[in-house]
């Protein structure tokens, strides 16, 4: 056949343009076709095997309509199981209601289950404890009430008595008390006020005063009954001057979330939430870390009146299942601190918060001794003003004792958040944040999940406030991952997620090797004119490692290790494992995990199995379970089998 003649260019720019005309004609008059074709396209690009093998794949995870709640906390259970509690999820009808969630998602079994959830712990902390169980402590007692809704002038109140006789005085809920000038208060609850104490000093004897807080408001409405200054009031229908009530100030001012003293371990195995002893202080939005020997310390939070807490920390101890004041650990942070538990049995602060706080008080990066409560700070960190809702994470393996700082915020509801990446080395002698590579674009509110492959996976956030504005735009979710790789300091492309995650969202390693993810509470909706909807769909991403060939399997092997000791695990695939890699399952909220590390293990491959041997550090390898996860030399991972350290 005789070849056809090549057209002239003019010609081929006549036909080009027409073309385009044609085009542009059908695009107009057919724009969902054109979005469908598109749709379909896009689809057919994440679907192709080389695409996986090179970013990885989202998938929707469909859940049943009676178990779509609102994931405030998310934790990785031994059981394989994951914990989504809701509590009264941001949601205030539903916590005047008494209506408080969790749901366990089965992972295996592709199922749900709602888990009966005894008070509000929206908004707690928690972290797990040697055996495996989940130490939930705080919550919300009351919600916020904003500046235009406070009708009548309210306070804190302390009520004194004076009487070292006569034993403490029970005030009722709605006691009253009157100002100088004639205006009534009354009580939100039900106090005790304790007896006034006698203490003697040689020859001198003094009465100390007993007193209990609690929130009045006033009887009328408006600002009649604003108070600016301190001022002494007396309890109605009391004469003398042994009871009486003292305020700093009644006003119309926005009333803040207010903390919850209560605390439960969750039995993974019971699957219930069981009651232990009381925090000392009513605490919301207060982190947990576990210590060295197995008790767990609580740190900042706002108190039962939304005040943050002036350095009052707490230790569980776990033994007796029972909260204790730890003054002797007095130190200020700014509410949701990120804490690391380091090799050496310190605690570093990264600098990354979730908010409540003065900007100028708590915020500088340290190493923390809670053996003698010394604190070093730790310098270099950029753009220290924008860590607020920043992520943090110890880098993979943990023997590094690098810690990296991702993103963050302004204080409050700023507008501003960086692409920031910075990264500190704990084990230099004087440590110092170095810069890192900066994310594709500034984000807070960012995810980041530690993979068996030692590369770290950062998904979801917002470079707005909540998802909201950002410059020019109304919302502000980011859809793009990437993979951070430790060893070269780079990050990588992953495949897009589909649902934006912001506020209140999640993200977990499974131990098939999988991510889930969930959550999200944007303040607006798209429009960025009306209020947004809590985001209730789950999405779970697979990482390219799980579309690269077969994977090594785990056959059998001890279901409990000892520090600086060696165990031996089975596994038909021996000569192909480069790495063995004990991860702690996550605890996460507001980007919060103190328990995620990815711990090394010295490694020798048998004829059917391997070798493997656990660090002696405990805070290298905390007391508790783990996944451990086989590795072979194309950086494909086993599926995780459950391992206890000891």
């Amino acid at each position: 056949m005789k070849p056809r003649t090549r057209p002239t260019l003019a010609r081929r720019l006549v036909s080009g343009l027409a073309t385009l005309v044609v085009l542009g004609t059908v695009v107009v008059a057919n724009r969902p076709m054109v979005a469908v074709a598109s749709e379909a396209l896009h689809t057919y690009k994440i679907n192709r095997q080389s695409y996986k093998e090179r970013y990885g794949h989202w998938a929707n995870l469909p859940v049943p309509r009676d178990f779509r709640v609102n994931a405030i906390h998310a934790a990785l259970l031994h059981t394989g199981k994951v914990l989504i509690i809701a509590g009264s999820g941001n949601n205030k009808d539903s916590f005047e209601a008494g209506s408080f969630r969790s749901v366990l998602y089965d992972p295996a079994a592709d199922s749900f289950t709602e888990i009966d959830t005894p008070t509000d712990v929206f908004c707690a902390g928690h972290a797990f404890l040697p055996d495996g169980k989940l130490l939930v402590a705080g919550g919300t007692k009351s919600y916020e009430v904003l500046e235009d809704e406070v009708d009548h002038a309210a306070g804190v109140m302390k009520i004194k008595n004076e009487s070292p006789d006569g034993g403490p005085h029970v005030l009722e809920k709605g006691t009253r008390l009157v100002s100088a000038t004639g205006h009534v208060y009354r009580t939100r609850d039900k106090v005790t006020v304790p007896t006034a104490r006698k203490m003697t000093h040689g020859t001198t004897t003094t009465v100390h005063a007993g007193e209990v807080e609690v929130w009045v408001d006033a009887v009328e409405k408006g600002d009649a009954a604003v108070v600016g200054q301190p001022a002494q009031y007396s309890l109605e229908g009391l004469t003398g001057p042994n009871l009486y009530g003292v305020s700093e100030k009644i006003t119309r001012e926005k009333q803040e979330y207010g903390g919850d003293k209560t605390s439960y371990e969750f039995d993974p195995v019971t699957e219930k939430y069981v009651k232990t002893g009381n925090l000392q202080d009513p605490r919301w939005y207060p982190t947990l870390i576990g210590l060295n020997g197995g008790d767990v310390l609580a740190v900042s939070g706002l108190d039962q009146f939304g005040r943050i807490l002036p350095g009052r920390n707490e230790r569980y101890l776990t033994a007796e299942r029972r909260w204790v004041k730890a003054p002797e650990l007095k130190r200020y942070f700014p509410t949701y601190p990120s804490l690391h538990m380091m090799g050496d049995g310190k605690v570093f602060y990264s600098g990354a918060n979730a908010g409540y706080g003065p900007d100028d008080k708590g915020r500088t990066p340290g190493l923390w001794d809670v053996r003698n409560n010394r604190f070093q700070q730790v310098p270099g960190l950029r753009e220290p003003d924008k860590n607020e809702t920043a992520s943090s994470v110890l880098l993979p393996p943990a023997q590094e004792q690098k810690v990296m700082m991702f993103g963050g915020g302004g204080v409050g509801e700023s507008e501003h958040s960086t692409a920031r990446t910075d990264i500190v080395d704990l084990d230099e002698k004087s440590p110092r944040y170095r810069p890192g590579p900066d994310l594709p674009k500034p984000a807070r509110y960012l995810s980041t999940v530690l993979l068996p492959d030692d590369s770290v996976l950062t998904t979801g956030g917002s470079s707005g406030y909540r998802g909201g504005k950002y410059r020019d735009q109304t919302r502000s979710d980011l859809f793009n991952a990437q993979i951070y790789r430790p060893d070269r300091n780079v990050f990588e492309t992953a495949a897009e997620s589909t649902v934006g995650r912001n506020y209140h969202s999640e993200a977990i390693l499974l131990p098939d090797g999988r991510v889930i993810t969930m959550g999200s509470d944007p303040l607006y909706d798209p429009t960025g004119k009306n209020a947004g909807t809590f985001e209730q769909r789950i999405e779970v991403y697979s990482p390219p490692y799980l579309f690269r060939g077969t994977r090594p399997a785990i056959t059998g092997g001890p279901a409990a290790v000892s520090r600086g000791t060696t165990a031996t695990f089975t596994t038909p695939d021996a000569a192909r494992i480069a790495s063995a890699r004990l991860v702690r399952p996550s605890s996460v909220t507001h980007v919060t995990d103190t328990d995620q590390r990815s711990v090394a293990l010295g490694l020798h491959r048998t004829a059917g199995g391997v070798d493997v041997t656990v660090p002696e550090k405990a805070g290298l390898a905390p007391s508790g379970w783990y996944m451990l996860f086989l590795v072979d030399d194309k950086g494909v991972p086993s599926a995780a089998r459950w391992v206890q350290v000891r």
